[in-house]
Parts: structure tokens; C-alpha cells; sequence
């Protein structure tokens, strides 16, 4: 191999989902290793990462508040006890809630629950301000019908406003509660307060994204997707 060859591969992108011993990551114990394995190749990288944990005070204390809820409540606690566990290791009172329109009923007991545990909190439906989605460029015929032929509305989700509305606020965490893939991400790029997602949206299986990989339904949804993908012409007659 040459050098020029070699220099490429000692550097390329991670891909830690293709080892099948993580032996030395969980337990410190060399063992076979992938050749871009990160720890080989990015000794930099770990160096840093480890200087962050003892220098950098939020991310000394987040991740030592979530190792500690972790193994406090470890397979008993749902999700939502370990977030109000977090956020009361984090020293957090006051939580902001951005949430989707159909997932208002999630959001009204999850605050009742917050509120419960003495939190103070706000929350931010996905649809407010009423802006219509012509207004945010997106084509009209996407306005009202999705392509399954379901209705959807005219008026545009507002992850911005969402953002903008809990900064206002001056909100110390800020959880979601099904936003769309996307608005989610615009959320969190305009959250000043650090965001942790407690429900993932995902309308084919009640919010449980994980399930379509275990299922006969996932294994048929995304055998046909890809089908479809390298054969357009049989799904368009479809």
C-alpha cells in the first residue's frame, strides 16, 4: 500500500456501528479493533474530549449528573423520570415544553407531572403565530393534503417562534415533545437553553421510532421504500 494510500485510511470517517467487539471502549481492554477504529486513529480526539470533561464546567457537570441518574434508575426509571432527575442534578427550576399541536394532551400531563416535582413550566405549541406555509416558501401543494392523501393543514409549524418564545422566557431547559424531524433541529439551533427530546415523532408507529427495526412491518416499509427507489417506474403505475 502506498504511503499516499495509507494516509487517507489511517484518517477516515469512524464507524464504530460495523464493530463487533467494543470490548476495549466498554471495559479498557484491548481486542480487535476495526482500522479506523477511533481510538487509533484520533488519539487527539480522546485527549480533547477528556479535557472538556475537566475543564469545561457544563460539560463536567451535565455528563456526571447523567452517568449518576443513569445508574440510579437504570431499566426501572421511564424516560420522563430520568429528564426530571437530570434537571434537578442540573440545579434547573424553570422548563420549557415545545411541542407538537397533535401531541397537546402528552404535553398537558407531562407539565402536570413537572409540576408535581415543584419545576416551573411554560410551554410552546408547534403552530403558533398561525403563519401559513405559503408564507414560509413552501409549494402550495404541500399546503393542505400530504401525498397519502391525509389532511394537514395550510398552517406552517414555527419552530423559530418556538425558540425565540422559550428564550423569552429565559427557560433553563427546554424538552420537545414530538416536533417534526427538521423543525426539531431548527429548535434546537435557536434554543439558548440546552434541549433534550422526550417523545420522537413518528406518526406510523405511535412515537416509538426503534420499533421499525424489529418489526415485520419495518423490514417490509423500507424493503419496498428502497425497491421503489431503484425502480420509479413501477411505483409511479402503483
Amino acid at each position: 500500500m502506498s504511503k499516499d494510500k495509507k494516509k487517507v485510511f489511517e484518517y477516515a470517517d469512524p464507524t464504530c456501528f460495523k464493530c463487533n467487539s467494543l470490548n476495549y471502549c466498554t471495559i479498557g481492554r484491548a481486542s480487535k479493533m476495526l482500522d479506523n477504529c477511533p481510538m487509533k486513529v484520533s488519539p487527539e480526539i480522546q485527549k480533547q474530549a477528556k479535557e472538556l470533561y475537566k475543564n469545561d464546567e457544563f460539560v463536567k457537570k451535565s455528563t456526571g449528573v447523567a452517568s449518576t441518574v443513569e445508574a440510579k434508575g437504570y431499566i426501572h426509571w421511564p424516560r420522563l423520570k430520568d429528564t426530571i432527575e437530570y434537571a434537578k442534578g442540573m440545579g434547573y427550576n424553570k422548563l420549557g415544553l415545545a411541542f407538537c399541536v397533535g401531541l397537546r394532551e402528552e404535553a398537558k400531563q407531562v407539565a402536570e407531572i413537572l409540576e408535581k416535582y415543584e419545576f416551573d413550566v411554560c410551554g410552546v405549541c408547534c403552530k403558533t403565530g398561525g403563519v401559513k406555509k405559503t408564507a414560509v416558501d413552501v409549494p402550495e401543494e404541500f399546503t393542505m393534503y400530504s401525498k397519502t392523501g391525509y389532511m394537514i393543514g395550510w398552517i406552517t409549524c414555527n419552530p423559530a417562534a418556538q425558540a425565540l418564545l422559550l428564550n423569552k422566557a429565559k427557560t433553563e431547559m427546554n424538552i420537545i415533545i414530538g416536533l417534526c424531524v427538521g423543525h426539531d433541529i431548527t429548535f434546537t439551533h435557536l434554543s439558548e437553553a440546552p434541549v433534550t427530546t422526550l417523545i420522537a415523532k413518528d406518526r406510523s408507529s405511535p412515537h416509538n421510532p426503534c420499533s421499525v427495526l424489529f418489526t415485520h412491518y419495518g423490514n417490509e416499509f423500507f424493503r419496498k421504500d428502497l425497491q421503489d427507489l431503484k425502480h420509479p417506474e413501477k411505483s409511479n403505475k402503483e
